[in-house]
Formats: C-alpha cells, sequence, structure tokens
C-alpha cells in the first residue's frame, strides 16, 4: 500500500497531453482555452459616455453652455463640439470631437437651449467617459490561454467580436460497473440483491466536474465479460472509471482484465479508509481507474482522486476544497490508515456523522465535507483543527 501522497503525486505525473479544436462562441461555455485569444478591436472603438447627461468640453463647465445636439446611443454620425457649446447624450453614444466630460443630467440647470452645471464635487476631467480601447485594446491578448470559458468570459469574447474559440477538447468517461447483485432502482428487489447506486451518484459528479461525455456499462462478474468490456472502453473514451470487482476475492476481475487489456498497474491499494482497494493505471495517454464498489467508498475516492484531475486536466474550478476547521468532538481512530469521515461544517467547525461504513450513503447525503484524520494519528479530540475537504 502506498499512501494519498504517493497516490496523487502518481497520478498527477501521468497527466495525458489534450487535443484541441475549434468551436462556435455560443458552444464554447464550460470550455478551456488552448491558446490566447487577440482581440481584433479596440473595444469601445470609439470614445463613449457612460452616463445620460451632456457633453462638454472641461474647460467651460463654469460657463452657460448652449445644447446644440442631442447623440442617442447607436448613432454613426461624427458631431463635432464647439467651445461654449453642449450635447444631449446618452449612455453608450459617442462623444463629439472636441469634448472631454460628461456631467450628469441630475447635475445640470436647463434654461430653454442654454444648461449651467449646478454643484457636483465629483466632476472631473475625462469623468463618465469611456476611452477608446478601454475594455480591450486592439492586437492585444483578451484571455489567455487555458483560462476557464464561465458567462462572463463568453459574454466578454462576444463583446470584442469573437465568434470562435479554440479550446481542449471535452473529455470522454467510461463508467464500467461490476456485480451479479445489482438490480436497477425501480425493479424488484429480490433476496440477495441489491439496488445500484453508483453510476447515478458517478454520472451527477462527473457532470458537476465538467465531464458530459459518460458512456456507462454494466458487467456481470465474468472475467471475460469485464476484459472485452474494458479493452473497448479503452478504444473510444479517455478516461475508464471501474467500479467494483478491484479486491483480492474470487469474482473480483478488475486487477486481471487490466493487465489483459495492456494497462499499466501504477498502484492498487493505498492507505486510506474508506477505499483502501483504488486502482490505477495507464495505457498509452488513457487512464484507467478501479473504485471499490461500496457506493461511500467510491464517492469518496472520486472526491479525493478524480475530481482533483478533472479539475487539473481541463482546467475547470475544482468541486473540491481542502480548509481547516476546529472540530465539535473527540474521534478515536487506530494508526495507520487516513481515515476520512463524512461530516457538516458550518461556521468553521466541524462535526462527524454517524454511520461511517462505507456501505452507507445516508449520512454522505448529509455530509457537507470530508474530515482527514491522518494515518500517523490516534484520532482527534474536541476542539482540535483539522484538514476539511469541502463539497460543493
Amino acid at each position: 500500500m502506498i499512501s494519498i501522497q504517493e497516490a496523487q503525486k502518481i497520478i498527477n505525473q501521468n497527466i495525458p497531453q489534450r487535443k484541441h479544436q475549434n468551436l462556435p462562441l455560443k458552444e464554447a461555455f464550460g470550455y478551456t482555452t488552448s491558446e490566447d485569444i487577440y482581440s481584433k478591436y479596440n473595444i469601445p472603438n470609439f470614445t463613449q459616455s457612460s452616463m445620460d447627461g451632456y457633453a462638454f468640453r472641461f474647460e467651460d463647465k463654469d460657463l452657460k453652455l448652449k445644447i446644440v445636439g442631442e447623440i442617442p446611443a447607436g448613432s454613426t454620425e461624427r458631431a463635432n463640439l464647439e467651445h461654449g457649446t453642449a450635447y444631449r447624450i446618452f449612455t453608450g453614444a459617442p462623444l463629439p470631437a472636441g469634448a472631454d466630460t460628461v456631467v450628469m443630467q441630475e447635475k445640470v440647470k436647463i434654461e430653454g437651449d442654454d444648461l449651467r452645471i449646478i454643484e457636483d464635487s465629483d466632476l472631473e476631467k475625462d469623468v463618465n467617459v469611456r476611452p477608446i480601447g478601454s475594455d480591450a485594446k486592439k492586437d492585444t491578448v483578451a484571455i489567455s490561454s487555458e483560462s476557464y470559458l464561465s458567462a462572463a468570459a463568453i459574454g466578454y469574447l462576444a463583446g470584442i467580436g469573437c465568434n470562435e474559440v479554440q479550446v481542449y477538447s471535452p473529455l470522454s468517461v467510461s463508467l464500467i460497473l461490476t456485480g451479479n447483485e445489482l438490480v436497477k432502482p425501480g425493479e424488484n428487489l429480490d433476496f440477495g440483491q441489491v439496488f445500484e447506486s453508483n453510476s447515478y451518484q458517478l454520472e451527477s459528479v462527473l457532470r458537476q466536474s465538467g465531464i458530459n461525455h459518460i458512456e456507462t456499462f454494466w458487467v456481470k462478474d465474468d472475467s471475460l465479460q469485464v476484459e472485452r468490456t474494458l479493452n473497448s472502453a479503452l478504444t473510444k473514451t479517455d478516461i475508464v472509471i471501474l467500479v467494483g470487482g478491484v479486491s483480492v476475492g474470487d469474482y473480483d476481475y478488475v486487477i486481471d482484465a487490466a493487465k489483459k487489456c495492456g494497462v499499466e498497474q501504477k498502484f492498487h491499494k493505498i492507505r486510506q479508509k474508506p477505499g483502501k482497494p483504488f486502482y490505477f493505471g495507464t495505457k498509452e495517454e488513457k487512464l484507467i481507474f478501479g473504485l471499490p464498489g461500496n457506493p461511500s467508498s467510491a464517492l469518496t475516492c472520486f472526491y479525493l482522486y478524480i475530481a482533483p484531475l478533472l479539475s487539473k486536466i481541463i482546467n475547470r474550478p475544482s468541486i473540491t476544497t481542502e480548509i481547516k476547521a476546529i472540530t465539535t468532538t473527540r474521534y478515536q481512530k487506530k494508526i495507520g490508515l487516513t481515515h476520512f469521515l463524512k461530516a457538516t461544517y458550518l461556521d468553521g467547525k466541524v462535526t462527524p456523522l454517524h454511520a461511517q461504513e462505507s456501505y452507507r450513503l445516508q449520512s454522505f447525503a448529509e455530509a457537507n465535507c470530508l474530515m482527514i484524520l491522518k494515518e500517523n494519528s490516534e484520532g482527534c479530540e474536541k476542539d482540535e483543527i483539522v484538514d476539511i475537504i469541502l463539497l460543493k
């Protein structure tokens, strides 16, 4: 068995090179840019008012100004402003040549076609004016490579005239569920059977991690079936996650099937609880994970290893965050394994939940974090500071 730190290091050393593709901007949300994106224009490409008001020369602020016209947003006419005059102007409209300041409409007094600026302590030269290129400058990087394309980033790129971006190709994942005892929710539950839940929780957390291309397979505890399904999945997807069959029992065929499919084993067991029989291997640039079949163990291992990996590969905000918290109770364990306890976090304090057994999901459904008790510890005391992993 290896430590958690060793396992994380080995996984990170085997992150594959990513492929990339061009996408229409409207389809690029959630992807990561694979090259710098340059602005083709100055944005805005004209000096622009940021306020409804009046455009004038700042040197004329103490004069009575004659209103000589009106400029709405969208105007394409090029107006000129003479000394002693002002233009009625609206947010987003181009300033007339010669104007350098916009006064808010609430800060003027109108008398016929004339206006005077009333007391305005915030009035300075260039106020309420958006300079040319203030949001993006022509031929400069607008968004860097390796940037996550959030809703705001998509909007920004549209606002600078971009309609297509080069991004990293989406990752595809195969889930292979093994077990003779599994039946689908909604079917009758006979003696010796359990409802299959791993595909539901793992597909959900994969989508939360930014993975939308997911193929799920069910196989019986049969060595040939496991081998054939794994071999097929390796040809179709970037990552394969097998669930169940990774221990050393008579009906655990995953390790043997992986060898026969040419997978190079990187490690098999980790000094942790739950999830000790956790497998990781590679075949060329494909990543293969073997999770324990117990639902709580499977989900814990996903949060610990696969979620951070996906975040690194696609440069997407992580669905987990490690922070410190103060324990509300004493908890004992034996030295030797790192324990990850289902727990709740509130106002800087963490409380381990009941039902820590690896097959029980009820407490996991209540949890919003995993409380970490390190392998060389005997647990924790009340009011002790510990590491926790927040789950989003």
